[in-house]
Parts: structure tokens; sequence; C-alpha cells
């Protein structure tokens, strides 16, 4: 079966988690050997997946919080 990219992402979580029937898990392997849409897409989620499972904490620099309040209270306005 052929599948298009909406189907390939609603399945990309059970995909990683290799929790799929072997058929479609077969077919979605089929797609994204010819699809660098869903293939970028998958590589991004799997960043996201280490990233968030990263434990250390980024500290984020003396002011940071206010210009970017600024910032988005500017673009809201324009």
């Amino acid at each position: 079966m052929k599948l298009e990219c909406k189907h390939v992402w609603e399945h990309i979580s059970e995909y990683l988690d290799r929790q799929l029937d072997p058929q479609l898990l077969q077919d979605i392997e089929n797609h994204l050997e010819n699809c660098e849409v869903c293939s970028a897409i998958l590589d991004s989620t799997r960043n996201i997946l280490v990233l968030t499972a990263d434990d250390r904490t980024y500290e984020l620099p003396v002011g940071y919080s206010e210009r970017l309040h600024k910032r988005l209270a500017k673009a809201l306005r324009e």
C-alpha cells in the first residue's frame, strides 16, 4: 500500500517506538525511503525526543525574559 505523508505523520510516534503492525511498519519504511519531507520530520522528531530526554537544564541570559516579552508585545501591537 502506498501511504500519503499525512498517514505517516499520524504514526511517527508509534514508528519510533516500533509499536506498529509489521505491514504498516514496512509501508512507512518504504515511504520514508522516497520522501525527503517525511524523513526530515522523522529526524526532527527523534532530535526533539533526545533533547527533551536530556536531564540538563539551561539558564537563560540575564534579562532574556523581559526582552522576549517586550518583543512579543511589540509584534502583537503591529
